[in-house]
């Protein structure tokens, strides 16, 4: 029974504990903080609660970041990582995993084994290879060791089209070679692909998923949006797509509520300014302008 007591006058409701506590769908992101607050943790955790869910993190380096670029890295020493994953899964756990660059082999291998521990029910990995510059982010002993521990036990990888270069290693310009490549990965590994078609030209771009369970490809075709605030577009469409899985989604769902989501952010934070380099997406574009 509750009492509240309103203006002299003392009502009484009769409750159910049992029916009245509620669940959050929890996602927990493994992944860099970006100080700037435009990619990595940060733009993780804002895009899982602006997708319906509450986000933990596990963070593997500090970074000193903003609009312009990487000024300074401190990576976090694997044993307190391992004690951050830990912390949160043994305790809130969760229903799907998000996780960024990871820069290098012991840090996957870390990731891996808890991985394979916890069992997870949906794991997205967003490979990060390559920065907006060009230049290659990761070594080649940390893309081996992604490929041979942690792709085996993720749900689906959303590689941009220089990272699957790199981990077929061969030039993909059309897309038909996206789709082939899409293809090709995913039974190689075993799992579910969604590659991503922003780096080829056109006004029209489509992104390919092969979805492993079904052995099936499905286009999802969206307009180019023009804009200079496009830092951390990565991590918010593979942050979406792990929130919408741990709601209950199907993968095809997931992705497609995902890249609606992100375009929405795009085109929405196009109109901003902010720092002098590239501005991040508006990940509350749906509450506040």
């Amino acid at each position: 029974m509750l009492d509240y007591f309103l203006h002299g006058i003392i009502f009484h409701f009769p409750i159910d504990m049992e029916n009245t506590v509620n669940r959050y769908h929890t996602v927990l992101t493994i992944a860099g903080s970006d100080s700037g607050g435009g990619a990595g943790i940060q733009a993780d955790l804002k895009t899982i609660g602006a997708c319906g869910c509450y986000g933990t993190s596990a963070i593997t380096a500090l970074t000193a970041q903003n609009t312009v670029g990487v000024t300074a890295i401190h990576p976090v020493p694997v044993p307190f990582l391992e004690q951050q994953i830990r912390a949160v899964l043994d305790d809130i756990g969760a229903d799907a995993v998000k996780i960024g660059m990871l820069h290098a082999p012991e840090v996957i291998a870390c990731v891996a084994g808890l991985l394979a521990e916890y069992r997870i029910p949906s794991v997205v990995l967003d490979p990060v290879m390559v920065a907006t510059s060009g230049d290659r982010l990761i070594q080649d002993d940390a893309v081996t060791a992604m490929q041979e521990l942690l792709f085996p036990l993720v749900t689906l990888i959303t590689p941009n089209i220089p990272e699957l270069q790199i981990i077929l290693g061969r030039t993909i310009i059309s897309d038909d070679e996206l789709h082939q490549a899409a293809r090709e990965l995913g039974n190689r590994y075993q799992l579910s692909v969604l590659a991503k078609a922003g780096h080829l030209f056109g006004e029209e771009l489509t992104d390919v998923l092969f979805d492993q369970a079904t052995a099936t490809i499905t286009p999802y075709s969206h307009q180019r949006i023009h804009t200079n605030n496009t830092h951390g577009t990565g991590c918010t469409l593979s942050s979406a797509i792990a929130a919408h899985l741990a709601t209950g989604l199907p993968l095809t769902a997931a992705i497609e509520q995902a890249i609606t989501y992100l375009a929405r952010a795009l085109e929405a934070g196009s109109s901003y300014r902010i720092g002098s380099g590239h501005g991040p997406v508006h990940h509350f574009q749906a509450w506040w302008r």
